[in-house]
């Protein structure tokens, strides 16, 4: 061969590898940002994961106390004290509960929680007249809780599903990746 033609040979090949380069390097760095958005991704799930559980136990830990007492006439006042606070938290997910809670139900839940003792007094009150409100509350626990579990099993599955996408495309950007590599070792021993 003469002179130009390997000076030409390696002038192509040069070209090859630092487009091989190229193509590895933006791979790469397509995979870094997946990753990234990846783990930021995992810890917004796992905090909302802990949050519902947290509520869900709380919730629980409500209704049971409720259905040991056949009405808030019945139920002492730190029990009663309690089961306020656990609305209280659990009313900080609002949003999660919208089209769950009608506006009255959301009232009445407020309500409750700014005065639970105007629910367990002996004589009932102005707000108590018109309708068993331990009864509704106790539907509401329930209601909320089996919405929070259900928002909970759907955020599960949902992890389930971004983790294996992420596994496929990682598993993609790796082989593209490792096949870039090869190129550029192939062409460099030319």
């Amino acid at each position: 061969l003469k002179v130009e033609e390997l000076t030409a040979v390696s002038a192509r090949l040069n070209t090859e590898i630092k487009n091989h380069e190229k193509e590895v390097a933006e791979n790469q760095a397509a995979l870094d940002k997946a990753t990234a958005i990846r783990e930021k991704r995992l810890a917004e799930f796992n905090a909302e994961e802990k949050d519902l559980l947290e509520s869900i136990s709380a919730l629980k830990s409500a209704v049971t106390v409720l259905s040991k007492h056949n009405s808030f006439i019945q139920m002492p006042a730190t029990h009663m004290q309690a089961v306020a606070m656990t609305m209280q938290q659990v009313m900080k997910h609002a949003p999660m509960l919208a089209g769950v809670l009608t506006r009255s139900e959301r009232r009445l839940v407020t309500s409750f929680i700014q005065s639970p003792q105007d629910y367990f007094d002996a004589e009932p009150t102005f707000k108590q007249s018109y309708a068993p409100q331990s009864g509704e509350i106790f539907g509401i626990l329930r209601q909320m809780k089996e919405t929070f579990e259900s928002n909970l099993s759907a955020s599960q599955k949902e992890e389930m599903a971004n983790q294996k996408a992420y596994e496929d495309l990682k598993a993609a950007k790796e082989a593209e990746i490792a096949a870039g590599q090869s190129q550029i070792e192939a062409k460099t021993g030319e």
